[in-house]
């Protein structure tokens, strides 16, 4: 057994309402410069949709993650070590800008210099890759928002044409009419990432710390083989740089124990943050799982209980801090995908055993049985119309679980067992035997605070003391009176030839520690 620690997500379908708050917010932060105009590290799709880019999902087209050769094992769905180096230089499987979207801006230099006549002035789009004005806009990184344009592009999504093949045209039709959700996606930073094993430079890397996944921008060539290998589409090139770039989890906030900047701006609080606990070894064979539909079940069986004596001896002998490991035992992330079991990985089929999970959304489901006339929040009519629709779930099948229904109707049956159990709880009918765990888990979806809801140790904290004492001591030749007044001596490492006394530089941990007490102290002024 070989315990490793890693960050995840957990994101409740339910209560996304499609705002972009976390798109709009992400963007500022990460993507905001030349060269990554049309860049989205985070994006939210509207489903049924194409998605961005059109159709990523697709990977019989895209070649993207991983597939079991004769023998078994696995291998890149691009192809092998030969095949990419005679494509190095021209890799024909690559998304093009008009499968993203050309990025645009408006003339408002005309609205704003326009002289004064009888005329209206107008803002023509510009194209920000060539400068030069466009005629028209065809398409952008939310162009399926609440259903635009699936009266003549649905039929094109991937897994409609999937459902399409087994249950036909005619409750296709009923389907769309019927149901439609937000997908919020990020990177998935997965325990078997196809992108780090394309990359021919070995520029991409995942933490052994915490699982994130990065890039090393030194050491990347932009061959792009990293775009064609990731089956979520959530690597970009930039085009101004000539080197690839990916959603970076926040690292730099979640090593100070501050959730990332997606979390922390989403309105509708859908998003959870904690540890978990895997075996390295059995990553290998979880993902080698002949069955599609078995890979769900294969990747919680790679997931450990941090309360196991075992594990918790096992992880003590990897090197897993003790906050980390108090962290797995409060993570609610964990809660959700092991004990709780309604999150489910996005497209496992794929074979990356993604660690970005979704809560599947139930709402539709009420909002159905209202529209009849009945009461949407019984029980006996929940779990009713959960069987009866059997075109959501199939559809959500296909999303999260490769199909396999099972999950998916068991993950909607104990929601919706909450809500009869809650609601009976609030009319005062409810049994003489509480549910702990029903209850548990409606604060954790519902009413969960912010330290509830985000489960963050900070990263490596004794080693930054470490660097910082190191900084401050006898090695840097830095007396205690020097280090207290934060100047260098006369012989110090860094003075200059007159001897003059210079500030000593602050080290960004210390930064960082203030941005987290100001941004705990604004929260608790909006408390």
């Amino acid at each position: 057994m070989r315990v490793m620690a890693q960050i995840a997500m957990v994101m409740n379908l339910d209560k996304c309402i499609g705002c972009h708050a976390c798109s709009v917010t992400c963007k500022q932060t990460w993507t905001n410069r030349r060269g990554m105009e049309y860049v989205w590290f985070n994006n939210v799709e509207t489903r049924p949709g194409l998605g961005y880019p059109r159709r990523y999902s697709d990977q019989e087209r895209w070649k993207g993650g991983w597939e079991r050769d004769r023998r078994g094992r696995l291998k890149l769905k691009q192809g092998g070590r030969l095949k990419k180096l005679a494509e190095i230089f021209a890799n024909p499987v690559l998304p093009t800008v008009d499968d993203y979207y050309e990025p645009w801006t408006y003339d408002y230099g005309n609205l704003q210099q326009a002289p004064l006549g009888d005329d209206y002035p107008v803002a023509r789009p510009r194209s920000l890759l060539t400068g030069k004005p466009m005629d028209t806009v065809r398409w952008s990184a939310n162009w399926d928002d609440n259903l635009g344009g699936t009266s003549e592009r649905g039929d094109q999504d991937p897994i409609v044409q999937k459902m399409r093949e087994q249950v036909g045209e005619t409750v296709r039709f009923a389907f769309e009419q019927a149901f439609m959700f937000y997908l919020p996606r990020i990177c998935e930073h997965c325990l078997n990432p196809a992108c780090v094993a394309s990359c021919p430079s070995g520029a991409l890397y995942k933490r052994t710390e915490d699982g994130i996944v990065l890039v090393d921008q030194d050491r990347c060539r932009g061959w792009r083989q990293c775009v064609t290998a990731c089956p979520y589409k959530k690597i970009y090139f930039n085009h101004r740089t000539g080197k690839a770039e990916k959603c970076t989890f926040c690292y730099p906030r979640v090593e100070v124990g501050l959730p990332t900047v997606c979390s922390e701006t989403c309105p509708g609080r859908l998003r959870y943050l904690g540890v978990m606990l895997y075996d390295a070894d059995r990553v290998t064979a979880a993902a080698e799982t002949a069955d599609d539909r078995d890979l769900y079940q294969a990747q919680l069986g790679v997931f450990l209980d941090p309360d196991d004596p075992e594990v918790a001896r096992a992880a003590e002998a990897s090197g897993i801090p003790y906050d980390w490991m108090q962290a797995a035992r409060r993570s609610p992330v964990r809660k959700l995908i092991c004990d709780y079991k309604v999150a489910l990985p996005l497209h496992p089929e794929f074979r990356t055993l993604p660690m970005v999970w979704y809560i599947p959304p139930l709402s539709p489901v009420v909002e159905a049985i209202a529209e009849s006339g009945h009461d949407g929040e019984d029980g006996d009519n929940l779990f009713g119309a959960i069987d009866a629709l059997r075109i959501p779930v199939e559809y959500l099948a296909q999303l999260f679980t490769a199909g396999d229904v099972v999950p998916v109707r068991a993950a909607l049956g104990r929601l919706a067992a909450m809500r009869a159990y809650m609601r009976e709880v609030n009319l005062g009918t409810a049994p003489e035997e509480p549910s702990a765990q029903i209850e548990d888990m409606y604060r954790l979806l519902a009413i969960a605070k912010y330290e509830d809801r985000y489960v963050i140790p900070t990263a490596a904290m004794a080693d930054a003391h470490a660097l910082e004492e190191a900084a401050l001591g006898s090695g840097c030749s830095v007396s205690d009176a020097d280090a207290e007044t934060g100047s260098l001596g006369e012989n110090g490492p860094f003075g200059d030839d007159s001897g003059k006394k210079r500030r000593l530089p602050l080290i960004s941990l210390e930064d960082f520690r203030g941005m987290r007490r100001r941004q705990t102290a604004d929260r608790e002024e909006e408390v």
